[in-house]
């Protein structure tokens, strides 16, 4: 499942129902959470906010999705990612996936997180105190 929001969530109730969905089916699930920094690059950031395309962003997420689930045998997965203003400290993407065994919900997890990095249409924009700049 991919969801892309300004909403917070919460962790724990997304993981006990990622739990509930695969009742019996999963021994292992593994999860990330990716929080806001307040320094980068040695600035202190007050705020960042982070914009996307919608559609392609979406997309990109689901065939991220689809190469984890055909690389590793998996029962299921979710991808959260936050877009709007977000504060330092801020919960800014989740990443959980469950599977019959945890060496495949270890790496799935892994390569969804570092993949969607690099690959999904997420543009960030940090405020510092010596004004905004675009994150590369």
């Amino acid at each position: 499942m991919i969801r892309v929001q300004t909403a917070d969530f919460d962790p724990g109730s997304e993981l006990e129902l990622l739990r509930l969905q695969n009742h019996g089916r999963a021994g292992a699930i593994v999860s990330f959470t990716g929080l806001v920094r307040d320094l980068n690059d040695g600035e202190t950031i007050a705020r960042m906010t982070l914009e996307h395309y919608p559609g392609m962003t979406e997309r990109v997420l689901a065939d991220l999705e689809h190469e984890a689930l055909t690389r590793w045998e998996l029962t299921d997965t979710l991808i959260i990612h936050r877009v709007g203003p977000l504060l330092p400290d801020d919960r800014i993407v989740f990443v959980a996936v469950a599977s019959a065994h945890r060496q495949q919900s270890f790496r799935a997890c892994e390569y969804l997180i570092d993949t969607l990095k690099t690959r999904a249409p997420f543009w960030k924009k940090e405020t510092t105190s010596a004004g905004e700049r675009w994150v590369k």
